[in-house]
């Protein structure tokens, strides 16, 4: 029998050689200095091999376990290959192995149809919430009674609508699962009604232009980090989601055109979003160009070049200049101008159009994207001169604009 000193000294060869340790399990030593363990055994009269990793991440004691297990097996008239092939099975059809599979599909760049920020948002919260209760049970015996204790346990914490988003993320999988002919129900559909409602809340927005003004004055006088003070004077300048501002990089700004076009691919909507750049805009990014314009990110994260400001970031800033989660977010300045806007007398159709929301008519979508183009850029100068007179203290009341082709 083998010592782990004598299998430590095994040298390489220029072939594969081997070192019995009796009773069927040896050690294969390759030219590339790897050990492989072996079991070789007799089974319906032939002579099969199984694997059991490599040397030392598979110890000697462990080896030799893993073998009398499997003689155990031999002696039941039971071929320990079958039965590690029906394990392998059995595993795959866990709710994670299928989750882990659905999430790998669904993000592929070729053909998922998640962002991979969304995907990597999903995996975070099945493995907080999902896998530790139900991950290594086989997806078909999960019962409406096991996620239902899953989703109770998010409920407890009072995280109400994440217990639904949880829910109906599971659901997603299991049809994943019924399609791919794992599982034969949905048991999440059946707990559909069975959590505590959740009230729909807007995001907390300032929209009162005196407020506005004294917004836009703490913004200025803002002590932090000139990264995270541009993105929040570009907030309400620009408007967009909080996640397309954070996550700009310099390729997709044309300062001379006074454009930026955020692509497909970061969009909420799926699809390519124009952004027309006020005079204001583009000189608080030719001033930050000076500092970031050698890297991708226009706002990069403060530990790293190589990746954008945190989600927080903004709203963060936010606390720091005394505003509260139920006054304002970073999402918020898309309400504020949205609000401020339509009470300005801009038709409702552009205004939704530079908000990025997607039109149901294709064929008007289409139209509109081609034709108030013109009355965008100008709604956008316009949106910024009027800023600025709130944040002199300005412009308090509603001005009424009147818009070409209104």
């Amino acid at each position: 029998m083998l010592t782990v000193a004598q299998i430590r000294g095994l040298k390489p060869k220029d072939k594969p050689y081997k070192k019995s340790d009796g009773r069927g399990l040896y050690i294969i030593v390759n030219p590339n200095g790897s050990r492989w363990w072996r079991f070789k055994y007799q089974f319906g009269g032939r002579e099969k091999l199984l694997s059991l990793g490599t040397f030392p991440d598979t110890s000697l004691k462990f080896a030799r376990g893993k073998c009398d297990e499997m003689r155990k097996l031999l002696a039941g008239n039971i071929n320990p290959s079958t039965k590690r092939q029906a394990e392998k099975i059995a595993q795959d059809d866990t709710f994670e192995a299928i989750a882990r599979e659905w999430l790998k599909l669904t993000g592929n760049p070729k053909s998922g149809s998640l962002m991979p920020g969304t995907v990597e948002q999903l995996r975070r919260r099945l493995e907080k919430y999902v896998f530790p209760s139900l991950g290594q049970q086989p997806i078909a015996d999960i019962k409406p009674a096991d996620l239902l204790k899953t989703l109770r346990r998010i409920e407890s914490r009072g995280t109400h609508e994440t217990a639904h988003r949880v829910r109906s993320l599971c659901g997603r999988i299991f049809r994943f699962a019924i399609a791919t002919g794992r599982a034969e129900r949905d048991v999440a559909a059946d707990l559909q009604g069975a959590l505590a409602p959740v009230k729909s809340q807007n995001f907390a927005a300032i929209t009162e232009p005196k407020r506005i003004g004294e917004l836009l004055r703490a913004i200025d006088g803002y002590q932090g980090q000139p990264v995270v003070m541009t993105a929040l004077k570009l907030a309400p300048l620009l408007f967009v989601r909080p996640g397309e501002l954070r996550a700009a990089v310099w390729a997709e700004l044309d300062l001379d055109a006074a454009e930026w076009r955020i692509p497909a691919e970061r969009t909420k909507m799926g699809k390519s979003h124009l952004v027309p750049l006020s005079n204001q805009s583009v000189a608080l990014l030719k001033e930050i160009h000076a500092s970031t314009g050698n890297g991708t990110f226009v706002f990069p994260s403060l530990r790293s070049c190589e990746r954008p400001i945190s989600d927080n970031t903004l709203n963060a800033a936010l606390r720091r200049l005394g505003y509260s989660q139920e006054e304002m977010t970073a999402h918020g300045f898309r309400t504020m101008a949205s609000t401020r806007l339509n009470e300005m007398g801009y038709p409702p159709d552009v205004i939704e159009l530079q908000l990025g929301h997607t039109e149901r008519n294709k064929v008007r979508a289409a139209y509109n994207r081609a034709q108030r183009l013109t009355e965008r850029c100008q709604m956008m100068q316009t949106w910024a001169d009027y800023l600025d007179g709130l944040r002199k203290g300005e412009n308090n009341r509603v001005t009424s604009i009147r818009c070409t082709g209104a």
